[in-house]
């Protein structure tokens, strides 16, 4: 069985200058490709003998927006009440600004796809990201001639991104409503939308009209702490599992 630090150096003496950056992360392996090597890389990735990655079991978009940032209070002013502040915090949604955010020295990308592929051959997984090299329009070439099982991720991603994958044969909104405005998984969407729907009993129709009934608040997500709580309720689900 190959371990993901061997498949690290596998990856790294085949593709070297067509990955960014290799390491293995929560034990499983990850690469970065640029977008003008992806399909080649991960042509490669799918046929070659010592990799026979027959599987894209998932793609995901991400927007790095905010990367680094805290809505929070310090760990010693924190509460266990986080939900009660996100609730009514002073701030809203929508407050994070691209061209000021904190410079990390990975994620420079806002955009990025992320391919999770198996290999039943050598039982192992591997982890692919990809920035688009552009953040007004995000553009990443299109995985579907390499596995077709891309065909709708990519569709997803699209829908809630606004990555455009080049080159897909059907590239439009599977989730959101015809004529939704804005991809609504962007950490600059509001949460709350941009219209509300209601039936006018007057006009006997559905109308769209600013949203109105709904307060902002905030969404960012807190640390979750490697603590006795989580051990406990991971326990407790085991002992669940087993009584069952």
């Amino acid at each position: 069985m190959t371990t993901p630090e061997q498949l690290v150096e596998r990856l790294r003496a085949r593709f070297d200058g067509r990955i960014a950056n290799a390491d293995v992360s929560h034990a499983q392996a990850t690469i970065e490709v640029v977008p003008a090597h992806l399909v080649e890389v991960c042509t490669a990735l799918r046929d070659e003998a010592e990799f026979r990655f027959e599987q894209l079991t998932d793609l995901c978009g991400i927007d790095f927006l905010s990367f680094g940032e805290d809505e929070w209070p310090a760990s010693d002013t924190a509460t266990s009440e986080g939900f009660g502040r996100g609730v009514t915090g002073d701030h809203i949604q929508g407050r994070f600004g691209w061209d000021n955010r904190p410079r990390h020295p990975q994620f420079l990308g806002r955009f990025a796809a992320v391919v999770h592929l198996i290999s039943y051959t050598h039982n192992i997984r591997l982890r692919v990201r990809c920035f688009a090299p552009e953040d007004a329009l995000p553009a990443i070439p299109t995985l579907t001639g390499v596995w077709p099982s891309a065909n709708w991720y990519e569709r997803e991603a699209f829908d809630l991104y606004g990555i455009v994958f080049e080159g897909h044969p059907d590239l439009r909104r599977i989730l959101t409503d015809y004529g939704f405005v804005g991809h609504p998984f962007r950490k600059d969407f509001p949460l709350i939308g941009n219209v509300e729907v209601r039936y006018d009993p007057v006009a006997r129709r559905v109308v769209y009209e600013p949203v109105t009934s709904v307060t902002p608040r905030v969404t960012v997500a807190r640390v979750v702490r490697e603590d006795s709580r989580w051990k406990t309720a991971h326990e407790e689900a085991a002992d669940d599992w087993k009584d069952n």
